[in-house]
């Protein structure tokens, strides 16, 4: 399979971002990234003026961010040429979007922080929805702030990497009760906006500039074929077909690349001579063989069934032989931090 790395959740200066969309997927090129969806609230005008296509090697696609009349349940809209009224409720935008072709995710569904006036949360509030395809599991800018006091603001603004621990637990219990039911795809998101702050009353100071968070929380996709770069942007349509179809059917791990590269991670499982990749379902009789890949370090990878550590390995590469139903999933840990999360195996022992 052909391993596309990229930043998903960005915002230019279509909505709140300080960035153009054309420099922004310019800095992505500079850092390495094989692709980018920015998400501007509420808007396709970096779609409808023509900003798609590849910048050097980064492909840039463009999503729009939803929100209701409360500013909650905001989603992120992949693969659609429409924007939607921001006073209608959740249900019937992640319905639209769904009817359109498209696919979306819930934003940081589990927002909390209390301790910021002028940046209240944005929680997903309607979960009986089950149009989304998936979940934004780990979102940079979310943990940050809910992290952020008057002990460590000056260390954090500093340093913004390392203040990023892990995925909200209540954020993966739900991931993992959802995917007993049925696939939903989980990934990873930066939430960059570039702001800039005035400082001393005279300076300008960019907080968390784009290329800083491109190398926090990536998404890694896996895909069947190759995206063909062209100077016109010939493919562009199919490129993105290959991209947001390996999205959708949850080809994809996230991993928070400031504790390494996570290039070349595998979760597959093997039976009766097919192999299933991350997203798929499987019915099987007796057992059958699941293989994890972990490309360098010393790491402890935690196996994860419905939720409940399943098993600890503490070897880089893995085989083990399954007998039980169940959806599986690995959490790579690299020198106990939080590092990759894969995507769900969905297996049922059939007699």
């Amino acid at each position: 399979m052909f391993e596309y790395i990229g930043a998903i959740h960005v915002h230019s200066a279509f909505s709140d971002g300080s960035g153009q969309a054309d420099e922004i997927a310019g800095l992505a090129n500079e850092v390495g990234l094989d692709y980018l969806i920015l998400t501007d609230h509420n808007t396709l005008r970096a779609l409808k003026e023509g900003f798609e296509g590849w910048y050097g090697n980064t492909l840039l696609l463009v999503g729009c961010e939803i929100n209701d009349k409360e500013n909650k349940n905001h989603y992120l809209a992949f693969g659609t040429d429409k924007t939607f009224s921001t006073r209608i409720p959740a249900a019937e935008y992640v319905r639209l979007v769904k009817e359109d072709g498209g696919i979306g995710f819930l934003a940081h569904p589990h927002e909390k922080r209390q301790h910021m006036k002028e940046h209240p949360p944005y929680p997903w509030t309607e979960w009986q929805i089950e149009d989304f395809t998936g979940i934004e599991i780990w979102n940079h800018m979310s943990e940050w702030m809910e992290n952020l006091t008057e002990q460590n603001k000056y260390q954090n603004f500093m340093h913004p990497l390392k203040s990023i621990i892990a995925p909200p637990k209540e954020t993966l219990k739900v991931w993992d009760e959802l995917n007993q039911k049925r696939r939903v795809v989980g990934i990873g998101g930066i939430d960059a906006h570039a702001h800039k702050q005035s400082v001393l009353g005279f300076m300008e100071v960019e907080v968390f500039p784009y290329k800083v968070l491109f190398k926090s929380i990536r998404t890694h996709i896996l895909t069947d074929e190759k995206l063909e770069k062209s100077a016109d942007n010939g493919n562009l349509e199919k490129n993105k077909k290959i991209l947001l179809s390996a999205l959708e059917n949850g080809r994809c791990f996230f991993a928070n690349s400031y504790h390494g590269d996570a290039r070349g991670f595998r979760l597959f499982a093997e039976y009766d001579g097919a192999v299933f990749n991350m997203g798929d379902e499987l019915n099987f009789k007796g057992s059958f063989k699941l293989k994890i890949s972990v490309p360098h370090g010393e790491n402890e990878i935690r196996l994860i069934r419905n939720g409940e550590e399943y098993r600890t390995i503490n070897k880089n590469e893995s085989e083990i032989c399954i007998s039980e139903s169940g959806a599986y999933r690995a959490e790579v840990y690299n020198n106990k931090n939080a590092w990759i999360f894969s995507n769900h195996i969905r297996a049922h022992l059939i007699n």
